[in-house]
């Protein structure tokens, strides 16, 4: 047995995820969220993540999110500047604390997150 996991791209793709919801704070469409929490006794909060497409706003955040999109189609939008970006499978975003904006979810998304 080792002491370390490994999740091949194939195997995030298929990881059965437990409901757990509409997304809080939704205000357009309704995005059901589904979560596989890994590394539960690590710092932070480590997992894949799942949501149908809707919109959420984000206000100061309080902490830094790494995610990695594995698949799906969503818009984010930086309150500050206004700039809306897609981001699609194969993408790295990084909201730093204090970011405000909002996510849109055009496609549902399936991502690897890291939230510290």
């Amino acid at each position: 047995m080792t002491s370390f996991t490994i999740l091949k791209h194939a195997d995030i793709k298929a990881l059965p995820l437990t409901p757990a919801g509409q997304r809080a704070g939704a205000d357009k469409g309704d995005p059901q969220i589904a979560i596989s929490q890994q590394a539960p006794s690590a710092v932070g909060n480590l997992g894949v993540w799942e949501c149908q497409p809707g919109g959420w706003p984000v206000v100061d955040r309080p902490d830094t999110e790494f995610t990695y999109i594995i698949s799906g189609k969503a818009l984010l939008t930086d309150s500050s500047s206004g700039e809306v970006v897609e981001v699609t499978g194969g993408d790295l975003v990084i909201l730093p604390p204090g970011w405000s904006g909002r996510w849109d979810v055009l496609e549902t998304v399936r991502k690897v997150y890291a939230i510290y």
